[in-house]
């Protein structure tokens, strides 16, 4: 298989390929050091091939004997040293949480409005305080998105405490979505996608429940409505897929698409749709598998389909049989999903 590089020139995959691939899905690396990283390279290449004669710098003493001593320089408890403090960190924000959870919990009745405003304001300025100091100071990158993530959600509650009522649930999903996007742009961790799907999933059912929905409709009416926000949600996570973690932001559309799936089923007459929704996001997530080779792809897809396929079917036929039809049809879809993967890859 051909690939094209960042100049167009078109060339053999290699290893430095996947390996840069593998880092940017991890989220090791962001996609612009990549491609600075592949530049590089080919422009190393393209200059040897140019010149074969030409000779190829070699490392001075100084620089061979500077090496091995700054390898004998690292201490080999470095990297236990940082991560008992990345445990800290974490195990700290927890304990803060944990202690305005339950102070709130515990005095929430006795408390005055003025208070319970104060109590969720602080405890958002303290997580997202030292969420960015941990930024600027480019200490701590998987610390400093776990505490943003925390503390958009407690920025969240503390606005619908504020403002109460119907306004204040729109208001808290909007502080709180407003936030994790400026996280997510400016911070790399996997934990503030998570969050902002938890803040979407919200969304989606205050959205639907206070905005939509008449007051005379009923829930049942409504959950097509939801089924269609999670749908938005999965195209959301899989466009944030191409800029950040991918492994992640792809397998968190595909637990939309199965949210979407379960309102869909909830919606009267809804099973077609719920079967359709069912299939494509799995279809889409072994494709994935079958060309990144993350196992967490084959894990969701997988999990999506031996659900829905029989649920829906059984709600169409009301009878244990269409629950072995949804078994046969689910297994039926993967061997073929890895039959048709294999004969690609074989191709290739």
């Amino acid at each position: 298989m051909i690939v094209k590089n960042a100049k167009g020139d078109d060339r053999m995959p290699s290893r430095l390929d996947d390996e840069l691939t593998r880092l940017v899905s991890a989220g090791v690396l962001r996609q612009y050091q990549a491609d600075s990283l592949r530049d590089a390279a080919d422009a190393e290449i393209d200059a040897a091939l140019a010149d074969p004669g030409r000779a190829r710098p070699q490392p001075s003493s100084q620089d061979s004997s500077a090496e091995p001593s700054a390898k004998l320089w690292t201490p080999p408890t470095a990297t236990h040293s940082n991560a008992l403090i990345e445990v800290l960190g974490y195990i700290g924000g927890a304990l803060l949480l944990g202690a305005v959870a339950l102070l709130t919990l515990a005095n929430w009745g006795e408390m005055g409005r003025a208070e319970r405003v104060t109590t969720g304001t602080s405890a958002a300025v303290i997580l997202l305080g030292a969420a960015v100091v941990l930024a600027l100071l480019h200490r701590r990158e998987q610390l400093s998105s776990a505490l943003a993530s925390l503390g958009c959600c407690v920025a969240g509650f503390a606005t619908y405490v504020a403002i109460e009522g119907e306004t204040g649930r729109v208001a808290g999903v909007a502080v709180a979505l407003a936030l994790a996007a400026v996280g997510v742009w400016w911070l790399a961790g996997s934990s503030l996608l998570v969050a902002t799907f938890g803040i979407l999933g919200v969304g989606v059912l205050v959205i639907t429940s206070d905005v939509l929905t008449p007051d005379t409709g009923s829930a049942v009416n409504s959950a097509g409505i939801a089924g269609t926000g999670f749908i938005l949600v999965a195209f959301v996570f899989a466009m944030l897929g191409l800029v950040r973690d991918q492994v992640t932001a792809w397998s968190l559309a595909g637990a939309a698409m199965f949210s979407s799936s379960i309102c869909w089923l909830v919606q009267e007459r809804g099973e077609i749709m719920a079967l359709a929704v069912g299939t494509a996001g799995p279809a889409a997530l072994l494709v994935a598998y079958g060309r990144r080779r993350h196992s967490a792809y084959a894990v969701v897809g997988c999990a999506i389909l031996l659900v829905i396929w029989p649920t829906a079917l059984y709600q169409l036929t009301d009878n244990m049989a269409g629950v072995a039809i949804g078994l046969v049809v689910a297994s039926g879809v993967l061997l073929l999903a890895v039959l048709m993967l294999s004969l690609r890859r074989s191709n290739e």
